[in-house]
Parts: C-alpha cells; sequence; structure tokens
C-alpha cells in the first residue's frame, strides 16, 4: 500500500495474499484491505494515537437512513454526550480531493448536522468548521484536538 502523510502505526494485516485484510480498532474485526480503508485506519490512528480522540467515540461505517436510502458515513466523531460532533469521509490516495468529495460529506451532515466536516485520501487532509448561522463553512488550517471540538 501507499506510504500516506499520516504518522505509521503498528498495522494488523490478515486475510490472504489475493484478499487482505486490516484490523480496524473500532469495528474489533477484521476488514477488507482497500485503498480506502488504508486511508481510514491510519486516520483513526492518527485521531486516536495523536489527536486524543477517544476510540469510544468514533465510529466507523455508520449507517444512515435518508428516506429509503441508506448512506453510511466513513466515520462519526461523537462528544461525551454522544452528539455527533464531526464526519470524516475517506478516499484512496489516487482520488483527488474535489468540492464533489465535501459535497458528500455535506450531505450526511444534514442528518447529523455536525459542527466539522474532514476530508482526507491519506495525502492531504481538509478541515472545515460548519457555520450554520450563514449557510457556509470555514476552512481551518488544522484538524482540532478532541478537546477543542
Amino acid at each position: 500500500m501507499k506510504q500516506l502523510n499520516l504518522p505509521p502505526y503498528d498495522v494488523r494485516i490478515g486475510g490472504t495474499k489475493e484478499q487482505p485484510t486490516i484490523f480496524d480498532i473500532l469495528r474489533r474485526r477484521y476488514v477488507a484491505l482497500t485503498p480506502e480503508e488504508w486511508v481510514r485506519q491510519h486516520f483513526v490512528h492518527f485521531l486516536t494515537e495523536h489527536m486524543d480522540y477517544p476510540p469510544t467515540l468514533l465510529a466507523n461505517e455508520k449507517k444512515l437512513q435518508m428516506g429509503d436510502k441508506v448512506l453510511r458515513a466513513d466515520t462519526v466523531v461523537y462528544d461525551t454526550q454522544l452528539k455527533p460532533r464531526m464526519i470524516i469521509e475517506y478516499k484512496a490516495p489516487t482520488i483527488s480531493l474535489t468540492q464533489r468529495v465535501l459535497e458528500q460529506a455535506s450531505a450526511y451532515n444534514l442528518l447529523l448536522h455536525v459542527d466539522y466536516l474532514v476530508v482526507s485520501n491519506g495525502l492531504k487532509h481538509y478541515c472545515c468548521r460548519m457555520d450554520f448561522e450563514h449557510h457556509s463553512h470555514v476552512f481551518l488550517k488544522e484538524i482540532p484536538l478532541y478537546k477543542e471540538l
């Protein structure tokens, strides 16, 4: 897998050569190792090991219902009252982070109303804080520490 712009961690790989898997600490099981999953696992470890995000307040592949349609947010971060605070959308390192990627995360936010949206392809990461009063968002220079949410 490609080297990412995220700190390394002790990756746990399983499965077979034809169908490799990677251990997900949040779901507590091995999942298919795809380029997007490679980014997700590195990003989750970055948040939990370097940014003080409690693993118990993060959820991967969070199922959301929008009418008859079922969506899955890549990662949702909750506060200590279990209110969603951040949605993180991952893409493979080969995928450019475009306005469309941010709009995908924004669609999930119609349901969750979080204060922060993050998109990452493992090489670049963008974080914005929602301004619901003005129906806009402000890009931040850095992803905030958990205690700053």
